[in-house]
């Protein structure tokens, strides 16, 4: 076989800093999967996917240039269509050929096979393997139109009369098989052997010779490191190393990760620099200057490694490398100096005005045209934080102060200008104006997606907060008909029903809610609540059932991650109170696995059918109409265990209250074998029903065991 590596470049103008990984290896891809299906990659080949703000690229290894003959097997149509009395083709073969670029082939060549049916026509033989130039140009095709891009252009060519759709404009193609360029095309493009370095320190076309000439050419004298994941450890490097060199750290937070990925998206050749502003802007919130300089500017702020306070220093990627970099330093900073003094005016400004007085202004703010404005929410969600504070242990005023602040940072000059930084802001006008430490830390922590740690004394009342906040927006926004559907989900629902669940999970692992117990906090009296606060008419009916239905249902997803499916459904069934939920599903775990629970489940399941057949109520279970030894037996076991299980159940020790009923397997095992239930007598009828009653109550406690069998 002759094979030879093969490299496919094209040359844009800058592409979509933040698509720039995944279309690099969405082109890659394509490339490959149209070539592997022509056989044109040889068994050892290995892929190696380029991208860099201005080019997309593949390169792979052991590339034929013939692909082998293959055979081919293709179902044409039934005989009896396909020939006519003589055994000719008739009319809709020879069309059915010609369409498959198979009119060479007579009847004679055909192969008949009876398809169990009636006997079919098939084309069988083998024909010439794929032509590299044919194959790659399948597949730059199917590149340039499959690549996920996030807004499509159009532009015009340079005959001035051909248009094209492409992420961006292309200005060149580079196709070399070995040292042979590859005829292709795309996008008003003929592929050729040249190629493109840095825009600025590179300027003349760089000619190469071979594939294994592409990469060293583009690093020296290109000045272009072309892999993106190369590109990014260089970057990350340079970063850590300037850093540690100042004492400091760029920190570690999701977002460093997400600004290297975008940095490294927007320079070929970078080099980290050392920027600097005044001090005096440090009394300015600090997420207000990472923000800044994140965002707008692209730049790593520094933090001391100790206190993890924010310095006034910054690390400069810079797509240049001079020999004086003092004017690109000096640059930034002077286009960073006005972004941080309009940080500290807004601030500045903002404090001017206690929050409290801003909140009347939320009236002209809509919330939703249904629901009314952000003030009536306000005063939504403050009615059901009071509420729910005290069933929590915690004081209903401060709760009611917490939720009434919660929105009214929406009107400062700083969140309008980020809004990302709503409710951070709303804390610290809060602790300027001397609230409560607890309505600051509820103010700041209103925006976490979950709770991920047991709520404690001083994160009480912002879990109440969390919590009546996302109550009032699954109740109003499910109540006027914008349920999520599919993958839609434009007012986050389905987030807001796993920050509950989460709020329900810390509360319980902070003791303000015992598994042992009911509480009237549970999740369907909160939402109950929250739907009492909307105006007649404003929600549909049945709101707040299906709110809670859809609420256990991502309960039910959450868990299935970690936890038995069978456990989950069955402890589910029962719809217990949220925050004993988990230690019900362990328990049951526990429970399945005991020898005695297969046979108990098959039982339970056999007795809720029996029960379903009952028309009408049952009396209560006379013991004196006990005539079988099962029976009583059976009759006994419960008495014994009933309290037991009660018990167990009313300490919170599930799996103790489970436990017990493997005491009752036997006597379950032989009712159902010496007893008729269904007896003649009405009477003896109904009495073993009613005994069958008390024992599947006594067994579905703790969840419904039925759901345990193996269908």
């Amino acid at each position: 076989m002759n094979t030879r590596p093969l490299i496919i470049e094209l040359l844009t103008e800058e592409l979509p800093p933040k698509a720039l990984n995944t279309l690099g290896n969405a082109f890659a891809d394509s490339i490959q999967k149209i070539l592997q299906g022509q056989h044109l990659l040889a068994p050892a080949c290995t892929r190696t996917v380029y991208a860099t703000p201005r080019r997309l690229a593949a390169q792979f290894s052991a590339v034929l240039d013939q692909a082998p003959d293959q055979p081919y097997s293709e179902k044409l149509m039934p005989t009896a269509i396909g020939l006519d009395e003589q055994g000719a083709a008739t009319p809709a073969l020879s069309k059915k050929l010609q369409a498959k670029n198979l009119s060479h082939l007579t009847p004679a060549d055909l192969v008949r096979r009876n398809d169990g049916k009636q006997d079919v026509l098939y084309a069988e033989g083998t024909a010439p393997g794929a032509a590299l130039a044919d194959g790659l140009q399948q597949a730059l095709d199917h590149a340039v139109t499959h690549l996920p891009i996030p807004k499509v252009m159009q532009y015009q060519l340079a005959d001035g009369r051909t248009s094209v759709k492409f992420v961006r404009p292309a200005h060149h193609l580079l196709a070399l098989w070995g040292d042979t360029v590859v005829p292709v095309h795309t996008l008003g493009l003929q592929a050729d052997r040249i190629t493109r370095g840095h825009r600025f320190l590179c300027q003349d076309p760089l000619t190469i010779a071979t594939v294994d000439d592409w990469a060293a050419s583009l690093d020296q004298p290109g000045y272009v490191i072309p892999g993106f994941a190369e590109r990014r450890e260089r970057i990350a490097r340079q970063l850590a190393e300037a850093s540690a060199a100042l004492g400091t750290t760029i920190g570690s937070d999701p977002e460093v990760d997400a600004l290297l990925d975008e940095v490294t998206a927007l320079v070929e050749w970078p080099t980290v620099y050392v920027g600097a502003f005044e001090e005096d802007f440090l009394a300015v919130p600090p997420e207000c200057l990472i923000l800044t300089m994140r965002l707008n500017q692209k730049y790593f702020p520094l933090f001391d490694p100790d206190t993890g306070a924010l310095t006034h220093r910054f690390l400069i990627v810079s797509n240049m490398q001079p020999q004086d970099p003092s004017h690109i330093i000096q640059g930034n900073q002077r286009v960073v100096r006005p972004r941080l003094a309009d940080a500290q005016f807004f601030y500045q400004t903002d404090l001017k005005t206690p929050l409290a007085d801003r909140v009347a202004d939320l009236a002209h703010s809509v919330y939703h045209n249904k629901l009314g404005s952000q003030l009536e929410r306000t005063e939504r969600v403050r009615k059901i934080a009071r509420w729910l504070a005290p069933l929590l242990g915690g004081q209903p005023l401060v709760a009611a102060r917490a939720a009434m602040l919660a929105h009214a940072d929406l009107g400062t000059q700083m969140v309008g200008e980020f809004p990302e930084l709503q409710g951070i802001m709303g804390a610290y006008y809060a602790q300027h104006d001397g609230e409560a430490p607890d309505v600051v830390r509820a103010l700041r922590d209103q925006y976490k997606i979950r709770l991920d740690e047991p709520v404690q004394a001083d994160t009480l009342i912002a879990a109440v907060l969390f919590m009546a906040e996302r109550a009032e927006a699954l109740i109003g926004i499910w109540g006027i008909g914008l349920a999520p559907t599919g993958e839609r989900d434009p007012y986050g629902l389905r987030r807001a029903a796993l920050g509950l669940i989460s709020a329900y999970e810390q509360l319980t692992a902070g003791g303000y809610l015992q598994s042992s117990q009911d509480s009237p906090a549970r999740l369907a009296a909160l939402l109950e609540e929250a739907a009492n606060n909307f105006g007649p008419g404003k929600l549909a009916r049945g709101t707040v059932d299906a709110v809670l239905e859809f609420i256990y249902e991502r309960y039910r997803n959450q868990l299935a991650a970690t936890c038995d499916r069978a456990a989950i459904d069955a402890v589910l069934a029962l719809r217990p109170p949220v925050h004993q939920v988990a230690a019900r599903v362990r328990a049951c775990m526990e429970f399945a696995a005991l020898p005695e629970a297969e046979s108990l489940a098959a039982a339970n399941k056999r007795v809720s059918n029996l029960l379903k057949k009952t028309d009408g109520d049952l009396p209560d279970f006379d013991p004196s109409l006990l005539s079988e030894p099962a029976e009583q037996q059976l009759a006994a076991i419960i008495a014994q265990l009933a309290p037991q299980a009660q018990a167990a159940l009313q300490a919170g020790d599930f799996t103790a209250s489970l436990a017990t009923l493997a005491q009752a397997r036997a006597a379950v095992d032989r009712f159902f074998t010496d007893v008729m239930v269904m007896a003649e007598d009405p009477r003896i009828r109904s009495n073993r029903l009613s005994l069958l009653r008390s024992l599947h109550e006594l067994m579905n406690q703790v969840a419904d065991l039925s759901r345990l069998v193996v269908q």
